[in-house]
């Protein structure tokens, strides 16, 4: 199990928004007695604008950039720069914002004709430094939230698989104990009734034919309760609940469109299929788009169907993992299953890479089984 440090109260988005704004305006304050009015007026309006800078985090950059240059109030820009990062993948357009900040900060105000080339080297040096510093702050900020995600998602993910399991096991071993008891216990019972039913028959004395008679009504009570028991086990076995909707092709279409993956579907089902191949390919389906959502988040799935007068074929592929993903132990018993239960209908199940990078699953299954 992923463990994580718990998690802190978390605080109201205004304390984000005036936070940066309060640092800003202090870092204009000390620097009060070196500005002009001018300076003073530039750096105020970038403090405020900061107030804006989770919605319009380019112009809010820009609105910076003269205060860099004219004062000494360098925090206004190095936030906006920060939420530049955080807010934007591209990296030529972060590449291009730490230059624009770099060149703003290592400027020399007011102008100066004759800079060193050793000062003017080492300003360069400790501004792209120091604007590269809140880019990458930004970015990994940004990922340790996406991460957090995919952690969080893969637990309930790990924890609704864990309780369909459950589920499967539980209702297995309904089904299992009711094909017993009405395969044995029933069978065995109603013997005893029949041979209940000859004694009374031919029984040469009357308390011979009432105990028998006793026997053949118990029987039948018996086989009453038992055949009462079967029926509940095997209802409560296959009932459909939220967590494991009723596998039948009726279904299919509503498994693919909640499945919160973008999904393309070719070819129809022939309209003749029976229970066992319904469940097979809705299992099937569903085990594909669930493996494609853990393994390949953000690829998209592809379900072609196609039959034939012999055979219906199922075939689910997924592209190669567009978002980053995690590596996850898995023993493969969703895997395992189909295939058990293919071969228990005479087809075959394939499964395995692409060369592209994906993943492939392909059910074929007889038209004739039942």
């Amino acid at each position: 199990m992923i463990r994580r440090w718990p998690k802190a109260p978390a605080l109201p988005s205004w304390v984000f928004d005036l936070a940066p704004v309060g640092l800003a305006g202090l870092d204009t304050w000390l620097n009060a007695r070196h500005n002009t009015p001018y300076e003073l007026g530039a750096a105020a309006v970038a403090t405020l604008a900061l107030l804006l800078r989770r919605y319009f985090p380019l112009t809010v950059l820009a609105i910076t950039l003269p205060s860099l240059v004219i004062s000494q109030s360098v925090v206004p820009a190095l936030i906006a720069l920060y939420t530049v990062g955080f807010r934007y993948r591209n990296r030529w357009l972060l590449t291009g914002c730490a230059a624009a900040v770099a060149l703003g900060y290592a400027t020399p105000w007011p102008p100066m004709l004759e800079v060193s080339h050793d000062d003017a080297l080492l300003g360069l040096i400790y501004a792209t430094m120091t604007a590269a510093a809140p880019v990458f702050l930004g970015m990994l900020t940004r990922t340790g939230q996406e991460l957090s995600a995919r952690i969080d998602e893969i637990e309930r993910a790990r924890e609704q698989e864990r309780r369909l399991i459950e589920q499967t096991t539980l209702s297995r071993e309904r089904t299992q104990l009711a094909r017993e008891m009405h395969d044995v216990v029933s069978h065995q019972v109603s013997l005893i009734a029949v041979s209940a039913g000859a004694l009374q028959v031919g029984a040469p004395d009357a308390g011979t034919k009432e105990a028998a008679s006793t026997i053949r009504e118990l029987s039948v009570k018996t086989l009453d309760e038992l055949r009462h028991m079967v029926t509940l086990l095997r209802a409560s076995g296959s009932q459909p609940t939220e967590l494991t909707p009723q596998p039948t092709l009726a279904e299919l279409d509503r498994l693919v469109t909640t499945s919160g993956i973008p999904v393309e579907r070719d070819g129809e089902l022939p309209g003749d299929l029976g229970a066992p191949q319904q469940r097979a390919i809705y299992r099937t389906v569903q085990e594909a788009l669930t493996n494609a959502r853990k393994h390949a988040p953000g690829a998209r799935v592809t379900i072609h169907i196609g039959h034939t007068a012999a055979e219906v074929e199922v075939t689910v592929v997924n592209g190669r993992p567009v978002l980053p993903t995690l590596s996850l132990p898995s023993a493969r018993h969703g895997l395992v299953g189909l295939r058990e239960r293919a071969e228990l209908l005479g087809g075959t199940f394939e499964a395995g890479p692409t060369p592209g990078g994906g993943y492939r699953v392909r059910l074929r299954l007889p038209l004739a089984a039942d």
